[in-house]
């Protein structure tokens, strides 16, 4: 019996043991090893083509990875779920996607997190044709594109100035959009805005959007789309958590009726929520606990409704009086967390309570969502629980984030 047992133990050790660690560079080379001194380059790696297994985690080094034609980096790599094959930059270094990136068939259990992802070329000046695919666009499209995989995790992107932020289509199953930040997409066309945060679809499974950051630039464009006409399916989503302003609606329902939406503590300014569409009837959601300024929910057609908790405070009506802070620590990163400030009274400088994320005397620097890498808004230490936040008007948004 104890040899028996022995024998698990040690085969568990080799399993755990056979992860490996590879390498990828803004100037590796498909005929390299994947060692951190000769690394492969992205698009063989991610494709599938080198030697990697469930487990294994991709480095990216650090740098700008650019591809044209073909902008986005095609990903077919199949982990468990017990062995997700993680893709993430290097610790410690900033890693800039200038395309995009396009998970497809048969990929699995793949986490891809901490990673830039942007368009370098100009949106034109000028509104271009109308339309969402004009030709004088003249631009890549760029972004993420989800279109095969099976329980993957997009975690803590950085998408901006591409066409779209985040595409998750019918084919991507139970996925998880995490801790996004998501702006400045899309452009301008003759007849509107074109191009959304994110535009989703769903039949089976359930797609979770959480904890993501959404700002959009130009009217007619949408922080969450999940819309589809009537044959294609908008089911099943948990959206929770995120926060939406500026410009944007917030939007789950198409012509063809739903099923399965749950939306919960979600945290608008500017912004109204839309849950239902054209469909001429829907089957049941819960809305609870968002809260709503300068905009409205509407729930279209629903046969049950779960309706409750929720703050909504339209343009011109009275506020309360005081401050409303939601601090959401991020789950895949113990030292970063989203903090929202809903500031009634207007006060230059409000007191957030910063527990459990931080502890007395921790410092900690408070960063705008634009510019995750730029100078920090404020930073200081946690005292009595709590940590003083500049803000400037009646809303703000941040990444606060814990030195070490």
């Amino acid at each position: 019996m104890k040899h028996r047992i022995g024998f698990f133990v040690l085969l568990l050790a080799v399993q755990i043991g056979s992860a490996a660690q590879l390498y990828v560079g803004p100037d590796g080379k498909p005929t390299n090893p994947g060692t951190q001194d000769a690394p492969w380059d992205i698009a063989s790696a991610l494709d599938g083509k080198q030697n990697i297994t469930a487990g294994d985690t991709i480095y990216l080094l650090e740098g700008t990875y650019k591809r044209r034609p073909k902008e986005l980096f095609e990903i077919r790599l199949v982990g468990t779920e017990e062995k997700p094959i993680h893709i993430r930059p290097l610790p410690g270094k900033r890693v800039r996607i200038d395309g995009g990136l396009s998970m497809q068939s048969p990929s699995a259990h793949v986490w891809v997190r901490d990673l830039e992802v942007f368009v370098s070329e100009p949106v034109p000046k000028k509104a271009v044709s109308p339309g969402s695919h004009p030709k004088d666009l003249n631009r890549p499209w760029g972004g993420v594109h989800m279109h095969g995989g099976k329980n993957c995790k997009y975690i803590n992107l950085i998408i901006h100035d591409c066409c779209q932020g985040i595409s998750c289509w019918k084919g991507e199953i139970e996925p998880e959009i995490y801790g996004c930040i998501i702006y400045n997409n899309g452009w301008l066309g003759t007849d509107r805005g074109h191009g959304h945060c994110i535009y989703t679809q769903n039949d089976q499974g359930v797609k979770v959007i959480s904890n993501c950051v959404m700002s959009c630039r130009y009217d007619g464009t949408y922080t969450l789309h999940a819309y589809g006409s009537q044959r294609a399916y908008v089911d099943n989503f948990l959206v929770e958590e995120n926060i939406c302003c500026n410009k944007g609606p917030f939007l789950i329902g198409g012509g063809r009726p739903s099923n399965n939406i749950r939306v919960f503590r979600n945290y608008l300014y500017g912004i109204s929520m839309r849950i239902g569409y054209s469909a001429p009837y829907n089957e049941n959601c819960q809305v609870r606990d968002n809260i709503i300024v300068n905009g409205d929910l509407n729930i279209i057609r629903y046969r049950k409704t779960v309706q409750k908790g929720n703050l909504i405070i339209k343009k011109g009506q009275n506020r309360p009086e005081g401050i409303k802070s939601v601090l959401l620590p991020n789950r895949f990163d113990r030292k970063r967390a989203h903090l929202v400030v809903y500031n009634w009274d207007k006060a230059e400088i409000v007191k957030v309570r910063a527990k459990p994320f931080l502890k007395n005397g921790d410092s900690f620097r408070l960063m705008g969502p634009q510019n995750l890498f730029g100078s920090p808004i404020a930073k200081g230490k946690c005292y009595a629980e709590t940590i003083e936040v500049p803000v400037k008007g009646e809303f703000a948004v941040f990444v606060l984030l814990k030195n070490d």
